[in-house]
């Protein structure tokens, strides 16, 4: 068995660079949403505020897309005091 030859990763600006969910490239992240889920109740206001990145389950849980980039960090924000169970948070990126 031959083994194959290792690959560097693509630069980001190469264009077969990895793409973000939405099809643009990937950005910096600034934060990444959490859920507590013995908090969230599913009242859905998180999507309602920040469609780009939460959307429902079938029973109306959220489910985050990926992490918050710079110009959807205010919407993240908001998303955040808005929840009305205090079940979302932003944290900071991993590094």
């Amino acid at each position: 068995m031959s083994a194959r030859p290792m690959v560097p990763p693509a630069a980001p600006d190469a264009p077969d660079a990895p793409v973000a969910a939405a099809g643009g490239p990937t950005e910096e992240s600034v934060g990444i949403l959490r859920v507590d889920w013995p908090a969230c109740m599913g009242r859905g206001v998180c999507a309602e505020v920040l469609p780009e990145l939460v959307t429902l389950d079938e029973w109306g849980y959220p489910i985050v897309a990926g992490p918050v980039t710079a110009d959807l960090r205010e919407l993240a924000r908001e998303a955040v005091t808005s929840c009305p169970h205090a079940a979302l948070k932003l944290l900071p990126p991993r590094r």
